[in-house]
């Protein structure tokens, strides 16, 4: 929740008051009600706190939500996929197809699972994997293949299902940026074979830490389920099962402002849509800075972050100013995002700078902004003004092609 009066009838926000009020504006700040509220106390007063009876009503009306026949309650969406890799049967010496261009480091759980994640570049403007880019770097130990909808932005679905299917490969689809959108008209989470969610900031479903893991065979539904606790008939049991749980399940009280948000879900996302036109109207007198794109078999996209793209004139450092001077008008905004390819582990791994042009090229230049149900076309139009300001101080933009 915000309580803060962030833009006053001046155009620059307030400094702090002498109560040290914050009057940033944050890149995220979660929707919560009186209804969020009210779940959570209950929870609390119920004489279960750990996962239980109100985790497993969140899990079937997840499940409801997106018409899957089994949802999977998680403490996050990197061990949601790790749990998902354990099902398949993925580990050391197998290959996991992924892509480089990620805000959250979900494919991280790729390596946990002792699997090399493989990566393919993705496209230029939706910032997704392309298929084709994929299938040249499926190999004999290739064994899935881990496709996003970035930043909330749709794959090309029917491709990868070709792509998996013709290779005998298990499709994980990575929606953790995404809920809410909609490729051909149905919602993501329903095209891969297993789908990955997660409820951790900035998303627009939001309960604290967690996630969710959907799909419709049994088999891996059971093995999500194994590998991630004991059931509670279980825990009293001196026996050894078959396989070491992590023991990360979610608790009762997660799932209940979990439930509470999956309620008021749509008219969250109403909400953020509204933002999202706010920015456009001001964005489109910014020659330098592309807003969203969104591709021509997409229906809906619910945004992660607003994302907007700086003109091909501007450098990754140009970029990093334009940042740091946000950061001195308390506007809170990132770099989006740092491609994996390029962090240690991964240059460990073997990956160079090089590897993966497009998506070096993307994160040169792209800047996440604040985006949440509570900014103000006040707080919106400021931000885009002192982004347009910035620009000058580092040269001037163009169109982004």
């Amino acid at each position: 929740m915000s309580d803060m009066d962030l833009i006053d009838d001046a155009d620059l926000p307030a400094d702090d008051d002498a109560e040290g009020e914050d009057t940033s504006i944050l890149l995220s700040d979660p929707d919560i009600t009186m209804i969020e509220l009210q779940a959570v106390a209950e929870a609390l007063q119920s004489p279960r706190l750990s996962s239980g009876t109100t985790a497993e009503a969140f899990e079937a009306e997840f499940a409801g939500y997106l018409g899957r026949k089994y949802a999977v309650a998680v403490p996050s969406g990197t061990m949601g996929l790790l749990y998902t890799l354990k099902a398949y049967g993925i580990g050391p010496g197998d290959e996991v197809i992924c892509s480089p261009h990620s805000f959250r480091e979900t494919v991280h759980a790729v390596s946990l699972s002792g699997a090399r994640p493989v990566f393919a570049d993705i496209d230029y403007w939706a910032g997704t994997l392309v298929p084709e880019k994929a299938a040249a770097k499926i190999t004999e130990k290739t064994k899935a293949i881990v496709a996003g909808n970035a930043n909330g932005h749709p794959a090309p679905w029917t491709a990868f299902q070709e792509l998996a299917r013709t290779n005998r490969l298990a499709l994980i689809e990575d929606s953790t940026e995404a809920i809410g959108s909609r490729y051909k008209g149905a919602l993501v989470g329903t095209f891969g074979d297993t789908s990955v969610f997660d409820f951790s900031q900035p998303f627009p479903l939001v309960c604290g830490e967690g996630g969710m893991v959907v799909t419709d065979d049994i088999d891996v539904a059971v093995g999500l389920r194994r590998f991630r606790s004991h059931r509670l008939d279980e825990r009293s049991s001196v026996v050894v099962s078959m396989s070491a749980p992590y023991q990360g399940a979610m608790s009762d009280v997660t799932a209940a402002l979990g439930l509470a948000q999956l309620g008021r879900l749509e008219e969250i996302l109403e909400q953020r849509h509204t933002v999202e036109h706010l920015y456009q109207k001001y964005v489109q007198s910014f020659e330098g800075i592309k807003d969203p794109f969104i591709g021509p078999d997409v229906t809906e996209v619910n945004w992660f972050l607003y994302v907007v793209h700086l003109g091909t004139r501007f450098s990754k450092s140009s970029r990093d100013a334009i940042v740091d001077d946000l950061k001195v008008e308390k506007v809170e905004s990132a770099a989006y995002s740092a491609p994996l390819h390029l962090q240690r582990h991964y240059f460990d791994l073997g990956y160079r700078k090089g590897d993966f042009l497009v998506t070096e090229k993307v994160a040169d230049r792209a800047i996440a902004l604040p985006f949440h149900t509570h900014l103000s076309e006040d707080e919106i139009e400021f931000i885009v003004a002192t982004m347009k300001d910035a620009s000058i101080n580092v040269g001037a933009g163009a169109a982004i092609y």
